[in-house]
């Protein structure tokens, strides 16, 4: 059977995938040697330690603060401005072990907030303004917030794996991954 593009938004389906990201991240990163989590392909690309940063981050001042602000009832439905990454000293001396939890526990912590919301199809039709974007609403967010995981563990998967790029040798041709 063909894939179809362009599937409906399904809350239990998007779920799964942010269910799914704390233990992914935790079997790819727990393990690796401190050279391996903070390389960084390119001078200004994030390392993998960064994108650990940058998930904590938006499970702490993202996803469910917008959430909550689509779903309310106030007239004017604006999302505060948001920053990539925290301060820069936030997260300095934490190992990528006490990241991984920390991004587990906010995790878990807004998929019970977000199922508690117990949502309406009508909902998943709120909006409310982005400063950049303009008018969004809830089932965006929603897909967006499972689409950004996906998008993160790409990049990371990427950056490990130019770790090596000229280790391959011959083989490099055959690694599309090294080129993107």
């Amino acid at each position: 059977m063909a894939a179809v593009l362009n599937e409906p938004f399904d809350l239990g389906e998007a779920i799964r995938l942010l269910e799914a990201a704390p233990t992914t991240l935790r079997a790819l990163l727990e393990e690796l040697p401190e050279t391996w989590l903070d390389f960084q392909e390119e001078p200004e690309a994030w390392s993998p330690r960064t994108v650990m940063v940058h998930f904590i981050h938006n499970e702490r001042t993202n996803w469910m603060t917008r959430a909550r602000v689509i779903l309310s009832d106030a007239e004017d439905r604006k999302f505060p401005p948001f920053r990539q990454l925290p301060e820069e000293a936030e997260f300095d001396s934490a190992s990528v072990s006490q990241l991984l939890t920390q991004f587990a526990d906010l995790r878990a912590q807004n998929l019970s907030a977000l199922r508690g919301f117990n949502l309406t199809q009508g909902d998943y039709d709120r909006e409310a303004e982005h400063p950049v974007l303009g008018t969004v609403n809830l089932r965006q967010l929603l897909a967006t917030w499972a689409v950004h995981d996906l998008n993160h563990l790409h990049q990371i998967a990427k950056t490990l794996a130019k770790r090596y790029r000229e280790s391959v040798g011959p083989w490099r041709p055959n690694l599309a991954i090294l080129d993107l």
